[in-house]
């Protein structure tokens, strides 16, 4: 995948706007994978957190769409988990997002699977 400065700026942009919407409603637990340097990829980055409930994982869901779309004017190309809200996969293109609830996080570990990416653990805020 080839890409110019822009689109490198553009992606950690987006990434930072993301981070603020989770902690914007107490999301914790929040993981920024950079997976640019694994061959075929289809993203850039993974932000992964979670929430407490169904109902906290729609809300930091939805507070990371409204910051993306003021701070970037983007909106996700397709949204997945919004029914129960156990996982919910907000997806930029280059940035894909994973809200999970504490139970689903440990079992899927999409850490562990794309451990070969550059990881940050965020601060929990409170």
């Amino acid at each position: 995948m080839t890409e110019n400065y822009s689109d490198v700026v553009a992606s950690e942009e987006l990434v930072k706007a993301v981070v603020e919407g989770i902690q914007e409603k107490k999301g914790v637990n929040i993981t920024v994978l950079d997976l640019r340097n694994i061959e075929n990829m289809i993203a850039e980055y993974f932000v992964i957190c979670e929430g407490e409930s169904n109902v906290h994982v729609d809300a930091v869901s939805e507070s990371i769409e409204e910051i993306v779309r003021r701070d970037s004017g983007e909106k996700p190309f397709h949204i997945e988990g919004k029914q129960n809200a156990e996982w919910i996969l907000l997806d930029y293109l280059n940035v894909v997002v994973h809200v999970f609830q504490k139970q689903v996080r440990r079992y899927y570990s999409l850490e562990e699977l794309w451990a070969d990416a550059l990881r940050t653990d965020v601060e929990n805020v409170f």
